[in-house]
Formats: C-alpha cells, structure tokens, sequence
C-alpha cells in the first residue's frame, strides 16, 4: 500500500487480517474437498479467475455504467472538486478521477483497482442533502477506501463465494442435463458425486459470505475512522451517516432496490422499505454501531461526542 496519512487501525486492521486468512484457509479445503471427490475443479478455477481479473480490471468503469456516475471536470463541479484536491493533499495521496451520478440516492462510492486508477463518485441526492463539511467526511471516508486498496481486498476476498458458487450451478446443471442411461450403478455414482460437490460448495458458499460480509464491515468502520481523524471532524461525518439514512427511507422502492446491488461499495447501505436484513449479513455496521465508534474518535480528539 502506498504510504499515507490516513491512520491505521491496528484493531481492524488484524481483525481483517484474520478474516482474509479463514478466506483463504476455507480455499485449500475447498480445493482439497473437489479432488478428493475426484471432481476437476481447475477449469471451473480458472474461469472463475478469469471472471474476477474482469472484474477487478474494470470496477471502475462497471461500477460509473450501473450507477450512471459520468466524470466532471474542475469547470462542471468545482466545489466537489475542491473538497478532493484538499483531502488529497491532507492524505498526500494521488488525486483519484471524480464523476457524479444523476441520483436521488444520496450516496457515494469510490472503486478502481488502484489509487491511480480509482474514481470517487457522489450522487446529486448526496450534494443536495449534505453541507460542505458532511461532505468532506463522506469523502475523506471514501478515498481512505481507496488508500488503503479496499477495492483489490473485497474483489479477492469474493472470489471463494464467487467460484463456490459457480461450482454449485455448474454440477447442478450438469445433473440435471447430463446423460442418463440405463447402467444403475453408474447413475447412483454420478448422482452420489454430484450431491456431494453441491453440498460442499454450499456450505463453502455460506461460510465465505459471512466472512466476507465480516470483511466488508470492519473495512467500513475502519475507513469511518481513518476519514474522521484526517479532517478532525467525526462529528461532521456522523451527521452525514445520520441524514444520509434518514433519507434513504424517502428514496422510491424502485430505486433502491436497483441500487441495492452496489451497497458494499456505497458509503450507506441503501435498503428498499420493508427490507430487513440481520447485521450478519449486512454490507454495513449498524448505525448505531457507526455513530457509537465516531463518537469514540471524537473523545480522543477531546471534542464533544458525536
């Protein structure tokens, strides 16, 4: 990772240590499980890394096309510029591409493989609603997102879900359209494998979403901190996560249910009304979980708590 000011949290950042290791460790017994069913799992590896270096190569530009999000110049958006110029230069980072998004939604996001190939985008939603210093800790709070390489951490750390479940549909398929005959003990073998490799990748499947949901929320609450202890506002930023969710319950169904695909890269999670979902299985920490942590961060900078 290049060297910037934004702190690190060692807490989180073992935390999330921790979890890329049961990742990973998770791998090898998955690997170990298909051979041992004598299943081939290289070829099926192999596209699923095909489909990850895809994905991991154009984040960037998939994430600005399913969002709308289109680049601005300096001249179009001078404000939303000048806020990125000044955290850049407080973080003594590159300055990453800025685009907006024609959305109600009040969000932003910053993706890219890279710091010198992100982009950092905010919705119109998000600039309507939020003052300059709210703002500013929304977006110090995405480019340590960028500083810090989220986007290459969660595309890797998704590849065992990805491939588990590709597995899982590829020999379900395979099952159900494979060729039948009349030899019974061949039939009872393939159907017994076939069971087998299902279950395992389901089990893999499920085990590697919690892990990587974990992942995804230790990576929020520590890109919450290291955005509030650059600008020194923790304060401004809760009231940007409290008006930005507040909001959100204004948004038509309509679109945050398209919209709901993107929530691990959005800075809040946009959920669709009457959605409810466990914190285990979300992108995000809870709100309180997030104003709580800030209000922390505000104490050990000796202002009054968020």
């Amino acid at each position: 990772m290049a060297t910037t000011r934004f702190r690190a949290d060692r807490g989180l950042q073992t935390r999330m240590a921790l979890t890329m290791f049961l990742l990973g460790l998770l791998f090898v017994a998955f690997m170990a499980a298909l051979v041992a069913i004598s299943v081939a799992p290289l070829v099926i590896a192999v596209v699923g890394a095909g489909f990850l270096f895809f994905q991991f190569y154009a984040s960037d530009r998939i994430a600005l096309f399913a969002m709308h999000g289109r680049e601005v110049t300096p001249e179009e958006a001078p404000e939303l510029h000048a806020i990125v110029d000044r955290l850049c230069a407080l973080a003594d980072m590159p300055k990453p591409r800025v685009a907006i998004a024609d959305s109600d939604i009040p969000n932003a996001f910053a993706t890219g493989r890279s710091p010198q190939r992100a982009v950092v985008c905010a919705t119109t939603g998000i600039m309507r609603r939020l003052d300059r210093e709210e703002l500013e800790g929304v977006l110090a709070h995405e480019l340590s997102h960028v500083a810090h390489r989220d986007v290459m951490v969660m595309t890797f750390a998704s590849f065992l879900g990805i491939l588990a479940g590709m597995i899982t549909r590829f020999t379900l398929y395979a099952g159900m359209f494979g060729g039948g005959g009349r030899r019974n003990d061949n039939n009872n073998n393939a159907a017994l494998m076939v069971f087998a490799v299902m279950a395992v990748s389901m089990v893999v499947y499920a085990l590697s979403f919690l892990l990587t949901r974990a992942l995804s929320r230790y990576r929020e609450l520590a890109a919450d901190r290291a955005g509030a202890l650059l600008t020194g506002a923790p304060s401004a930023l809760a009231s940007a996560l409290t008006k930005v969710t507040g909001d959100m319950a204004r948004i038509p169904t309509n679109d945050l249910r398209s919209a709901e695909p993107f929530n691990a890269f959005f800075f809040a999670p946009a959920f669709a009304k009457g959605f409810s979902i466990s914190s285990l299985f979300s992108t995000h920490p809870t709100l309180d979980k997030r104003l709580a942590e800030l209000g922390k961060i505000a104490r050990e900078l000796g202002q009054p708590g968020a």
